[in-house]
């Protein structure tokens, strides 16, 4: 974690009044990771000292799309989908801080962002220059490789950067890979007569892919998945990421010992944070009877069986678990895919065989197909 400037946080402090603590989440999808929990959490933690956490749903910037970390231009999202996401993170974003008026403001960058004029716009621009911008890793990547990077673009660092001015923030919290941008607040702040706020970075939750953590890859952790598909998915890490996972996470030390017990351990802390004891203890024996001990689940969703005789297996697999026929294919030829308990490696399979049989996929998706009413 890193906190710029040196000893500023600290004078700030001093000053004995709380501080406006800010943290901005564009409503790319409709969900919170625990990976982007992080930063969260630091603002739990500023809330737990009487400080007043400011969360900005980017709404506005959303439209423009945020570069950072990116080889292309993101794509845009129609109205309406970043309305419906913007509630879904509000909701998800308050699994982890506290919802009390004194402690959590919730603002959307529209408000000020959708009436600054032309003018405006322009006076922001004269506040950074192209070249101080393509010195930003990802831009000059591109710059380099000759690929195109759009006005907008550029823009949005100085549309976030206003934000801090717009809430008058004394702290803003971000990924490593926000550093430009937070940096690009302090710039704007005192260009507007402000006293400039303070930087705050949190590490980046590399999943057990060894990526970044993301929604738009998959390899992610939402914060109101079901219970047992987080259980499931925390008990994917590596044991060389248990140290990671339970530092930026858990935020202590793992537990000595056995590295699959701390792993349970974890996913139970996982669980219990957005669902409660209970069904971290659900999720688990879940866990238990169905991957470690290899059994079908107590209930299993039923799926119809598609029309025709034979039934081409790739094409029902997409249907009932979501995958593309391709990922189905590789299942099947890898020995992942089950029927009643057998792995089954044809493609087409008899309608008969099929009727009434519990499909599994991997090794926590099943279904029961049946005979379309």
């Amino acid at each position: 974690m890193d906190v710029l400037p040196a000893g500023e946080l600290e004078r700030k402090l001093a000053r004995g009044r709380p501080l406006r603590v800010k943290f901005g989440i564009d409503v790319t999808s409709p969900d919170i990771h625990i990976g982007r929990g992080i930063p969260l959490q630091r603002l739990r933690a500023f809330q737990e000292e009487g400080h007043r956490a400011v969360l900005i749903i980017g709404d506005y910037t959303t439209r423009i799309g945020d570069p950072s970390g990116r080889s292309s231009e993101r794509p845009i999202l129609s109205d309406e989908e970043i309305d419906a996401n913007a509630q879904l993170y509000l909701e998800q974003a308050k699994v982890i801080l506290r919802d009390e008026p004194e402690l959590l403001e919730v603002r959307h960058n529209g408000e000020w962002l959708s009436e600054l004029s032309y003018a405006d716009v322009v006076r922001l621009g004269r506040i950074v220059t192209v070249a101080r911008m393509l010195e930003r890793d990802d831009f000059e990547k591109r710059y380099r490789a000759g690929e195109p990077i759009s006005i907008s673009e550029l823009l949005y660092p100085l549309m976030q950067a206003y934000d801090s001015v717009a809430v008058e923030a004394d702290v803003e919290l971000g990924g490593t890979d926000q550093l430009y941008n937070l940096l690009a607040g302090r710039e704007v702040m005192e260009a507007f007569g402000m006293e400039p706020q303070v930087v705050l970075t949190t590490p980046l939750l590399l999943s057990w892919d060894g990526e970044k953590m993301s929604s738009s890859v998959g390899n992610n952790i939402p914060l109101t998945a079901e219970p047992e598909e987080m259980f499931g998915r925390t008990m994917r890490i590596p044991d060389s990421q248990l140290e990671e996972w339970w530092t930026l996470v858990a935020e202590q030390p793992p537990p000595a010992g056995d590295p699959m017990e701390a792993k349970l351990a974890l996913a139970r802390l996982v669980v219990a944070r957005s669902h409660g004891e209970a069904a971290a203890r659900a999720a688990e024996e879940h866990f238990t009877r169905v991957v470690r001990e290899g059994q079908v689940p107590d209930e299993v969703p039923e799926h119809p069986l598609p029309a025709g005789d034979p039934v081409h297996l790739p094409a029902l697999l997409a249907d009932a678990f979501g995958t593309s026929t391709s990922e189905a294919r590789r299942l099947i030829a890898q020995g992942g895919v089950k029927l009643d308990g057998d792995a089954v490696t044809e493609l087409d399979l008899p309608r008969q065989r099929l009727a009434g049989a519990v499909l599994q996929a991997g090794k926590r998706r099943f279904v029961r197909l049946n005979e379309a009413a």
